[in-house]
């Protein structure tokens, strides 16, 4: 017979409300302490990184892994997806070729089509033949004298308003077209909120702290702080799913450890000369951490676009990697980037970083030059485990008894994630074997998108951003 067990997760992120949801499902009594007064409010996503294509430094495994988790994080949240392809740019001063990234883009295309021969349900990027297209510059050249479509329906529809934009001679050839969608993490933190509500077997705790954790026996005694009232509960089960502040409760329980944070900003800007135009994503490549780092162009509805540049003046920030040490597992960042994410930011930083980014891919994209501020940035600070800071491809690690920390460092890792702590609770006898590899439940299908996208565009404006934010330019 199975113990009845209460579960404590500490953090609404991705990683901590998608284990709610899949926990509550499964029927454990869960409850999910939040300290902000909404889910998802850490770092900004917004790319399926659907085979790790933004990333040529990963090795090949962590691709074929990105692919993977990926798969399983649409197939569990599609209406967090915008179904639009990505275009690759190398451009003309980057060292290496596209002809270098072919190998890799058919190891791809394989992988996939043996995905969907295993399970037909795995078939959400589209056919596998089409998983990626390269585009010559004759053909480009061609397609530039066509006229762009409202609902782009192909790869060619797609390309057309890139052509029409991109700066043709300073990049490589071919250009390649890749099925690697968009997130929008408006509608994630919209759907978990609206389904965790559904769920009567899940206490959502938000605006609430832990502050202190003890062990007792073979469970914990967590107390916690909202508004003044302070309480402790005990508990059979710990997640650590508190995201860059994951160290402050190692801490408390005493586990080993070794990470990193990453303090990232993504910039919120708006081209109204295009505000009808839907484009693909487009990722022109460099080397991280210099002048001609990469540009990331990401398309949202009513001409916003978010940028990212992996230059020290926009995306990334001196000082903004930091290490934990001897005494604390929690890595100290500096007080300007604290206060960034506790306060608020400076008009004048806004203005000034999100100016470089227009910049940085105006280089590339002439028109987008009278492009303005659109908003404040997204940001926030990324945990990395261990030492490599160019790792992509995390889940769990175990530290101590009945003691889970979560270390998913892109948002797709969270399925497997999941999969690795509820074997451990199979070993406890907490659930029966068959709650293993679950990946799709009822209750996520059924939610109804004018709820999805009205408390998705609440979210927006609670949190000071546009409401266009919260919506996405292609559904299925």
């Amino acid at each position: 017979m199975l113990k009845k067990a209460k579960i404590a997760i500490v953090g609404g992120g991705v990683a901590g409300s998608t284990t709610a949801l899949y926990f509550g499902q499964l029927g454990l009594d869960v409850t999910l302490f939040e300290k902000e007064p909404s889910l998802v409010s850490g770092p900004p996503f917004c790319h399926l990184h659907a085979g790790g294509n933004l990333y040529r430094e990963i090795s090949d495994r962590q691709c074929v892994t990105l692919l993977k988790q990926s798969i399983d994080f649409l197939r569990f949240y599609p209406f967090v997806v915008d179904y639009r392809p990505t275009v690759i740019a190398l451009p003309t001063t980057d060292k290496s070729t596209p002809s270098a990234l072919i190998p890799r883009l058919e190891l791809l295309k394989k992988e996939y089509q043996e995905f969907i021969e295993r399970d037909i349900e795995n078939k959400v990027l589209g056919e596998s033949k089409h998983y990626y297209k390269l585009y010559e510059r004759d053909e480009l050249e061609t397609l530039k004298e066509r006229k762009t479509v409202s609902h782009p329906q192909t790869d060619d529809e797609w390309m057309i308003p890139v052509v029409q934009n991109i700066d043709l001679d300073k990049v490589q050839f071919p250009l390649i077209m890749v099925q690697e969608y968009g997130l929008n993490l408006f509608r994630l933190a919209s759907g978990a909120k609206l389904a965790l509500d559904e769920l009567s077997s899940v206490t959502l705790r938000t605006q609430t702290e832990v502050t202190q954790i003890s062990k007792k026996d073979e469970t914990w005694d967590i107390t916690y702080k909202n508004h003044n009232e302070e309480k402790t509960e005990n508990f059979d089960y710990l997640i650590n799913a508190s995201g860059f502040r994951t160290g402050k409760i190692d801490d408390m329980v005493n586990a080993p450890c070794k990470g990193m944070v990453e303090f990232k900003a993504a910039y919120v800007s708006q081209w109204k000369t295009n505000d009808q135009t839907l484009f693909p994503e487009i990722i022109f490549h460099g080397e991280r951490g210099t002048p001609q780092g990469m540009g990331q162009f990401t398309p949202y509805p009513g001409g916003y676009f978010q940028l990212h540049g992996m230059t020290t003046d926009i995306t990334l920030y001196k000082d903004g990697l930091v290490a934990n040490t001897a005494l604390s597992c929690q890595p100290k960042l500096g007080q300007n980037f604290m206060d960034k994410i506790e306060k608020s930011w400076s008009t004048e930083e806004t203005h000034k970083r999100t100016t470089s980014a227009i910049e940085h891919l105006s280089q590339f994209i002439p028109a987008f030059s009278e492009a303005t501020v659109g908003s404040k940035p997204l940001f926030g600070a990324q945990q990395i485990p261990g030492d490599d800071p160019t790792l992509r491809v995390a889940e769990v690690s175990f530290p101590t008894n009945h003691y889970a920390r979560c270390e998913i460092v892109k948002v797709s890792s969270v399925m497997d994630m999941i999969d690795s702590i509820i074997k451990r609770l199979i070993g406890l006898n907490y659930l029966d074997s068959s709650a293993q590899n679950k990946r799709e439940f009822g209750y996520l299908k059924n939610l109804k998108e004018e709820n999805i996208k009205a408390y998705a565009e609440e979210l927006c404006v609670e949190r000071e951003y546009p409401k266009c934010l919260a919506n996405r330019n292609i559904a299925k």
